[in-house]
């Protein structure tokens, strides 16, 4: 199963490793989203940034709109402060609304000190850690269970 994984890792790289042991996980080709071109010789894909005000990065919601993803099976990851998995319902229902079949979602806590969260200096310090990866791993892991 050819696999890529998209991914927007902005301010301290928290879902960038989580990005990485995915990609390991699924021997996946990684990528950023402004180096992808044509998706069609994928059997999955992966989107997965940060969270930004409740979404995930621009650059990830600007690709999925230019993107032909009908018939796609698709996944969605994310890291933010609190780790809410639901902070992925947004692009979830932007990849169905353009044909894509989303077999999965994953989330954990990632360090953040994005806007007034730096002047506390931050939640979620340490995030993700080990354990964060692991889950990821096991996540990935199970996707291709589903095939």
């Amino acid at each position: 199963m050819k696999t890529l994984i998209v991914c927007e890792s902005h301010h301290h790289g928290n879902t960038m490793k989580v990005a990485l042991r995915m990609a390991d996980a699924l021997s996946a080709d990684l990528s950023s989203a402004a180096d992808v071109a044509d998706v069609s010789g994928y059997d999955l894909i992966g989107f997965g940034s940060g969270i930004y005000f409740n979404k995930h990065h621009e650059e990830i919601l600007n690709l999925v709109k230019r993107l032909d993803l009908s018939g796609k099976r698709v996944f969605v990851f994310s890291t933010s402060g609190m780790g809410f998995r639901l902070l992925n319902r947004g692009l979830l229902k932007m990849l169905k609304e353009k044909g894509a079949v989303p077999v999965g979602s994953f989330a954990c806590r990632g360090y953040d000190t994005f806007g007034p969260l730096k002047t506390i200096g931050g939640i979620a310090r340490r995030h993700p850690n080990e354990n964060d990866l692991k889950k990821a791993e096991a996540f990935a892991r199970g996707l291709v269970d589903q095939s």
